[in-house]
């Protein structure tokens, strides 16, 4: 889908929108690189992520959605040899404790959510770096419990500095020092303990400055009685900051070990935020999941576009089975253009898996790529006239436009002399129509109309108008073409009738000179015509063949070893990791057991593909820990004793 249509289409707005329902910024950033697909198999799994989750949140609408924002910066410091801080093992931890809220949060929505729920189980608790870095982490400092020798060496510094304070109240109290003090109190200054001075006794203390206040009026003396002790706190703090390094090198290794789980989370975490982003709009634009089909037919009931909310009037459209190109016509600001323009912005929602604002049984048709011509694309810069610029942009149309495409043009033909103007408009709409694109198109030409009546494919179809008020009802009204009401606009706008009545007659004469100059050979027809229907039978060819690629042939189903299915006789999920044996059966992973089921009692319910990521290890999903290290330390070593205990499935 181009960014140009995007634009004009005003899906770029949507996807602002969509993008405020996201909590995390690459989440954000996700959204507006949303792109619509062509692919039927991926806009079903979309769209029913979207309608699973919208039902979850009309369940419960605190999802446990972790907040992300810096975690992948803090993922990347082990890798450069950097310590891991206090707080970043909180955001790393905070991780941790949001998947297994998600995990419970999951456990009872599988019914109304089978396949939002199962990412639940590719996420990894990791309850060992909770239960480590709770221990060690407290308020944002690594906590003294952490280690023994961190827990006697604070206790020391507690001791030391409780000594020096007592020196420092001791002098602070004496009568001796009372008039050389800018004030009684201790100061901590440059890490040492300090008392203020006032500047002229500053040789009259036994002492060390350590600083100066701004206006120099006070120094800040350290007294000879506390300066072993300072020495002796420094040295203790040392010890510190050491002991301290030490326990947040070994969480780092912690977390370091645990990377690719942590990873996978974070994944899974920003896809549920995804996911329940698309969920929240489409409870505000109280939005549904609609139908779809590979022969380009869309039945729109009740459509609205979704930036004009409960404003707008309900738009009913119909294109692809009768007939392939809708000409709409009617006076302007009757809201041709909006609601060409919302059946476009609709298929390209559809088609990115968002829910729409449209009634019960509707259907959109999937196309490979929407091309629009809509507004004034007039360009000062490049000297391009209103007319040249659309030009431009048709002629781009032309050159892409197929049997998977739907073409939308608004006022076709406008912006030169209106005969040529008419000309060009029914030779373009004749090109796009033989070569197989589904076409909207809006026009005021009377000649368009007249040949949409007359060609087989083509239909009319009108903006509905009050002629008592003259005020548009912007209701769409298929199978009967409409008129400008130029005269009656002009007349209720206060035009005098005498000039009315001469116009009147000037159209006349032009309309029955027009008539006769556009009457199309019977010849030209039928070549159209049978040209239409071997670009017909061609799509339909095409169609099928995609069909049977899609189409699930119970027989000769096979499973990938990861593939999510449902296992019939169990009544429950299970993970398959084994191949097919000779008997047709595989190996399930069901609630931490491994069983043998035969394939025909085997659905797929989400491919490996949708569950991992590319070259995932599924070692994590079917070995233990426990064994998992004891790979990766044969894999470096031997290590008499060592065995690793598989339990396989025979």
């Amino acid at each position: 889908m181009n960014t140009f249509t995007n634009k004009m289409l005003e899906f770029n707005k949507i996807r602002e929108i969509l993008s405020e329902y996201a909590l995390n910024e690459r989440t954000k950033r996700k959204i507006q690189e949303l792109l619509p697909s062509g692919e039927l198999p991926v806009i079903k799994a979309w769209l029913r992520e979207t309608t699973e989750s919208a039902a979850v949140l009309r369940k419960s609408t605190s999802v446990p959605i972790a907040n992300l924002n810096g975690i992948e910066h803090v993922m990347s410091l082990p890798d450069k040899g950097l310590l891991l801080s206090p707080e970043q093992l909180q955001l790393i931890c905070g991780l941790a404790e949001n998947v297994e809220r998600m995990q419970r949060y999951m456990k009872d929505k599988e019914f109304i959510a089978p396949a939002v729920s199962a990412y639940a189980y590719s996420l990894f608790p990791l309850k060992d770096l909770i239960t480590e870095i709770q221990r060690c982490i407290r308020n944002g400092r690594v906590d003294d419990g952490a280690s023994k020798p961190l827990e006697k060496v604070r206790k020391k510094m507690i001791a030391c500095e409780e000594k020096i304070k007592s020196k420092l109240e001791h002098i602070l109290k004496s009568p001796a020092y009372r008039d050389m003090l800018q004030e009684p109190m201790i100061s901590m200054r440059e890490g040492r303990y300090a008392i203020p001075v006032k500047s002229k006794f500053k040789r009259s203390m036994d002492g060390q400055i350590v600083d100066s206040s701004a206006s120099g009026s006070t120094v800040f003396i350290e007294p000879k009685e506390v300066r072993k002790l300072q020495a002796e706190l420094q040295l203790l703090q040392s010890e510190e900051d050491i002991e301290t390094a030490r326990v947040l090198g070994t969480l780092t290794g912690l977390v370091a070990g645990y990377k690719k789980e942590i990873s996978v989370n974070i994944e899974g975490m920003l896809h549920y935020d995804f996911i329940f982003a698309k969920a929240k709009y489409s409870l505000a634009i109280n939005g549904r999941e609609v139908s779809l089909n590979l022969e380009k037919r869309t039945i729109l009931h009740e459509g609205r576009h979704p930036m004009l909310g409960s404003q707008a009037v309900p738009l009913n459209i119909r294109l692809g089975k009768d007939f392939g190109a809708l000409i709409i016509t009617g006076p302007n600001t009757g809201g041709k253009t909006v609601a060409i323009k919302t059946a476009g912005l609709l298929t390209l929602m559809v088609q990115s898996g968002l829910h729409i604002p449209a009634g019960e049984g509707s259907e959109f048709g999937i196309y490979s790529e929407v091309l629009t011509d809509i507004g004034d694309h007039q360009n000062i810069e490049q000297s391009l006239s209103t007319f040249s610029a659309h030009m431009t942009n048709i002629i781009s149309i032309l050159q892409k436009a197929g049997p998977d495409t739907l073409v939308i043009l608004d006022e076709l033909g406008a912006g030169t002399d209106p005969a040529e103007g008419m000309g060009l408009a029914i030779a373009i709409l004749e090109d796009l129509f033989e070569k197989g694109a589904s076409i909207l198109a809006t026009t005021h030409y009377s000649e368009i109309k007249d040949f949409a009546s007359l060609t087989p494919g083509f239909e009319n179809a009108s903006m509905a108008f009050d002629l008592k008020s003259l005020q548009p009802l912007y209701e769409l009204r298929i199978g009967e073409a409409g008129e400008s009401q130029a005269f009656s606009i002009a007349w209720k706008l206060g035009l005098d009738q005498k000039l009315i009545t001469r116009a009147r007659q000037i159209t006349s004469k032009d309309v029955s000179r027009q008539a006769e100059e556009t009457i199309l050979h019977e010849d030209a027809q039928k070549q159209m015509v049978e040209r239409r229907r071997e670009a017909e039978e061609k799509r339909s060819r095409k169609i099928s063949r995609k069909e049977e690629k899609i189409k699930e042939k119970p027989d000769n189903r096979t499973f990938e070893i990861g593939d999510r299915v449902y296992v019939s006789s169990l009544k429950t999920a299970g993970i398959i990791c084994s191949e097919e044996d000779t008997r047709g059966e595989y190996v399930v992973l069901v609630q931490e057991e491994k069983v043998k089921v035969h394939k025909h009692r085997l659905t797929l319910h989400i491919s490996r593909n949708e569950l991992y990521p590319e070259n995932y290890d599924m070692d994590i999903v079917f070995e233990s820990k426990e064994n998992r290290k004891k790979d990766r330390i044969l894999s470096k070593r031997h290590v008499d004793g060592l065995v690793i205990n598989r339990d396989e499935e025979q």
